[in-house]
């Protein structure tokens, strides 16, 4: 089950870095949102196991004690990886923010380019393409 999470956090990953316009943010919270709900499903079976060892039962000898520990620390391996895999999404997400932050910054290169060649060609094109009276002493140096 956990191999299935594994995957799917390698396929998001993929997918964030070939595309990151994508919609896969959307599929991240999706996985984020089935981890916890398998975390929130484990915990108590943790904290059940736990307790049974800790305080002991009548019900529980020492010949069944082993299986109960070894039980309590698939709950507690299982959770570690859960809550590795939840920590994984919030990379990928960090990922995607990543991403989309470094197109924007290429976007706002190319733009400030533009905007830096364009004021002045519309300053001259503004300048030459004015009307003047050649007769006045105020006009263009040029136009005499």
């Amino acid at each position: 089950m956990c191999d299935r999470y594994g995957d799917a956090t390698e396929v998001q990953e993929d997918n964030i870095l070939d595309d990151p316009r994508g919609l896969g943010i959307r599929e991240i919270h999706k996985l984020k949102g089935q981890l916890l709900d398998l975390r929130h499903a484990i915990w108590p079976l943790r904290e059940a196991v736990g307790t049974l060892l800790r305080d002991g039962t009548p019900h529980i000898d020492d010949a069944r004690a082993p299986f109960l520990r070894d039980c309590g620390n698939h709950a507690f391996q299982f959770l570690d990886t859960v809550e590795g895999y939840h920590d994984v999404a919030q990379g990928l997400i960090d990922l995607h923010l990543f991403a989309l932050s470094n197109r924007l910054n290429e976007i706002m290169n190319v733009l400030t380019m533009i905007a830096t060649l364009f004021p002045p060609l519309t300053f001259i094109a503004g300048l030459y393409g004015m009307n003047f009276d050649c007769s006045s002493p105020c006009n263009s140096p040029e136009l005499g």
